[in-house]
């Protein structure tokens, strides 16, 4: 059940001002129906992150518990000073594509954004330190959504409100204070 929470908590709080989370402001702000918008985040996730998962565990097999665990403590620090940084969304990233209808439009941009993504790292770090698998990318999936999911159903009606740079920050220290607790065991 841990794989889980910890799964959930890093991937929703790195996903906060990501670019990803401003693609589905895009998408919804361009196609205005949130449930096959939900649908694709959600598809392209499971797929995204199973195969994240599936580099962490064979990362995992190659490598002694002590080295592996100064890997996440880094990986965690490396997160924590990504997600001060600003993700500005480029407009191709909600190319709907020629005749392909909102769900694979939307399967489609967001597997192709989260590639190399600060959630996709912390798929596969999360996945090299925590079992079972199945745990790690139902948890990275639930906070995928968790951080996707509002953004998509509110629209651009709040996105101007949202304080993201101290949501970030916010981001920030807890990664870095996972990390710390990961050091610290």
């Amino acid at each position: 059940m841990q794989a889980l929470l910890v799964s959930t908590a890093a991937v929703a709080l790195a996903e906060i001002g990501d670019k990803t989370q401003l693609l589905s402001l895009i998408l919804a702000a361009k196609y205005r129906r949130p449930l096959p918008i939900c649908l694709g985040i959600f598809v392209a996730t499971i797929l995204n992150h199973t195969l994240a998962a599936g580099a962490g565990a064979l990362l995992a097999q190659w490598l002694t518990p002590t080295v592996l665990k100064w890997i996440v403590v880094a990986s965690f620090l490396a997160v924590a000073a990504w997600t001060l940084v600003p993700d500005k969304a480029d407009d191709d990233d909600a190319s709907p594509g020629r005749g392909h209808g909102v769900l694979i439009a939307t399967v489609i941009a967001f597997f192709l954004a989260e590639m190399g993504d600060k959630t996709q790292v912390a798929t596969v770090v999360l996945a090299a330190q925590y079992h079972p698998l199945w745990q790690v990318v139902a948890g990275t999936t639930i906070g995928m959504l968790l951080a996707n999911v509002p953004v998509v159903w509110l629209g651009s009606r709040f996105a101007s409100k949202l304080p993201l740079k101290a949501a970030r920050i916010g981001a920030a220290l807890l990664f870095a204070a996972l990390a710390i607790w990961i050091a610290l065991r």
